[in-house]
């Protein structure tokens, strides 16, 4: 009973910070100008958009896996991130990597933080299209190399599975599976 409380505890804690978190963004966003707010509603409705296709280059796979894989993951484009989603109609990060692995024959581990250790380490000027890139310090992002400096990934929450320039998130390694 004792651990329950103390879990339960800090639980609360927890909420109570996230909810604190939540108060602060709420208020950054009240303080924005209504240009300011149209301008970054146009910015995520550009980033949105599924039907954009950025030139990838022609750099082959570095493996039939990794280019079933990533073919896998372009069928899902447009789709809508969903924490905790596998698919195969709503994605989160990881569930989008694992999927599109799986359509490949290959079982990579659910959370990021594991398929960062699942391959082969690579820097950036070693990726492939088909090879994972990993996110943050703590690696709680990942999604596809696609080519020419573009990632294929569910972003995040109110997104969708897209192309993005891999130089807007920190980066941090590749994978090779």
């Amino acid at each position: 009973m004792a651990a329950l409380e103390s879990t339960r505890t800090e639980l609360g804690k927890q909420k109570d910070a996230a909810q604190g978190k939540l108060a602060d963004a709420q208020k950054l966003l009240n303080s924005l100008t209504a240009q300011l707010r149209a301008a970054i509603s146009n910015q995520e409705s550009r980033a949105s958009r599924g039907d954009e296709r950025p030139n990838l280059g022609d750099i082959p796979a570095p493996s039939q896996r990794a280019a079933a894989a990533l073919a896998a993951a372009k069928t899902r484009i447009g789709m809508p991130y969903r924490w905790s989603a596998t698919g195969p109609s709503s994605f989160d990060c990881s569930g989008l990597t694992m999927w599109s692995y799986a359509q490949a024959g290959v079982n990579l581990p659910r959370m990021s933080q594991d398929q960062a250790n699942a391959g082969t380490h690579l820097t950036r000027s070693q990726l492939a299209p088909g090879d994972l890139v990993i996110f943050f310090g703590d690696r709680h992002h990942v999604g596809f190399y696609a080519g020419n400096g573009m990632v294929l990934h569910a972003p995040k929450p109110g997104a969708f599975v897209r192309y993005e320039a891999i130089g807007n998130m920190p980066f941090q390694f590749g994978v090779r599976i």
